[in-house]
C-alpha cells in the first residue's frame, strides 16, 4: 500500500510539473528566430540520454570480467541505438562490441555486450596496426598501406576462409575514418600474436596491418558472437575523430523503452520527491517522461 501512494505521489508531482515546463519550453522554441532549440532543451536532452545510457551501464552484468569505462559505453551506446534506428544493423540479436583503444594492447580491451541481455559475453585482447603505435594506439588512418587502425562505428558484414581463417569483413560507417574498411580489407581475423603469452614476454601484444585481430584461439567464438550485422565500435581520445565522427555525435532521437531501466528510473524519482524536484524537471521539459 505504502508502494502504491509513493508512485501515486510520483505521478501527481510530475503532472503537476509537466504542464508549466511543457509551456515554457514550447514558447521558447517558437519566438526563436532560428528554428533551433535552445541552450535549455539541449542540455535536458543531453541530461535525459546521460540518465538513460547510466541506468543501461548499471544494469550490465560485468561479473568475472574488467569493467568497461562508463563514459565509452555511453559513446558506444548513442551510435550503436542510432544505427539501429537507422535499419542499419541486424534484426537477429542485440550485440554490442567496443574495442577501446585508449588502453594499452596488453589489456583486455574488448568488450563484446549482449544488450537483450545486459550481459557481457567476453572481454579479451584485441590488436591495433602497425602503423597506430606500439604499446599504445595513437596514430589512426583511412588509407589504404597505412597499416593504421580506424577509428569510429562499423556494422558486422560476411565471413569467409582466408589466410588467417575465418575471417569476418567489417563495413565502415564513418565517413572520411573508417568507409573505406571493406577496400582496405580490414577484418576480424585470429592471430598467433593476440595472446597472454605474448603480452607477458614483449610488454604488448602483436599488431595487424590495421585489422582488430584477436586470439586465435577464440577467434571463432568472437565472430560468432558479432557476425550478422552487429555493431562494432573502435574508440580512442582522439581529438579529430571526437569533434568530426558523425555517429559519436549523433543525437539519439528517441530513447528506447527499456523495462528494467524505467523501473529503476521511476524508483529514482520517487526517492527525490522529498529532496530535490530539480531532478524531475529536466526530464520533464524534454519530453522523456
Amino acid at each position: 500500500m505504502k508502494k502504491r501512494f509513493l508512485y501515486l505521489a510520483a505521478a501527481s508531482v510530475i503532472a503537476l510539473a509537466y504542464k508549466p515546463l511543457q509551456a515554457e519550453v514550447v514558447k521558447v522554441v517558437e519566438t526563436d528566430p532560428t528554428g533551433s532549440l535552445l541552450p535549455s532543451k539541449l542540455k535536458a536532452e543531453a541530461a535525459s540520454f546521460d540518465a538513460f545510457a547510466a541506468g543501461v551501464y548499471r544494469q550490465i552484468d560485468f561479473k568475472g570480467f574488467e569493467r568497461l569505462d562508463a563514459d565509452v559505453f555511453k559513446k558506444a551506446l548513442s551510435g550503436y541505438l542510432n544505427l539501429k534506428a537507422a535499419n542499419k544493423l541486424g534484426t537477429q540479436k542485440g550485440i554490442l562490441t567496443v574495442c577501446d583503444f585508449s588502453l594499452p594492447s596488453s589489456e583486455k580491451r574488448m568488450w563484446i555486450i549482449d544488450m537483450d541481455h545486459k550481459k557481457v559475453l567476453l572481454n579479451d585482447l584485441v590488436a591495433h596496426g602497425q602503423g597506430s603505435g606500439e604499446v599504445m594506439a595513437t596514430a589512426f588512418s583511412n588509407t589504404d598501406n597505412s597499416h593504421q587502425s580506424s577509428l569510429g562505428f562499423y556494422v558486422t558484414g560476411e565471413t569467409y576462409t582466408g589466410q588467417h581463417g575465418t575471417s569476418l569483413r567489417l563495413l565502415g560507417q564513418d565517413k572520411g575514418f573508417n568507409d573505406a574498411a571493406l577496400a582496405r580489407g580490414i577484418v576480424v581475423h585470429g592471430a598467433n600474436y593476440v595472446n597472454k603469452a605474448y603480452a607477458v614476454a614483449n610488454q604488448r601484444i602483436g599488431r595487424s596491418w590495421g585489422c582488430p585481430a584477436v586470439d586465435q584461439a577464440i577467434s571463432q567464438k568472437v565472430i560468432d558472437y558479432i557476425k550478422d550485422g552487429s555493431c562494432l565500435f573502435i574508440f580512442a581520445n582522439h581529438r579529430q575523430y571526437l569533434q568530426a565522427g558523425y555517429w559519436v555525435n549523433k543525437k539519439v532521437e528517441n530513447l528506447p523503452i527499456d523495462p528494467i531501466f524505467a523501473e529503476q528510473h521511476t524508483k529514482e524519482q520517487i526517492a527525490g520527491i522529498s529532496g530535490n524536484t530539480d531532478s524531475l524537471q529536466q526530464p520533464v521539459a524534454a519530453g522523456h517522461l
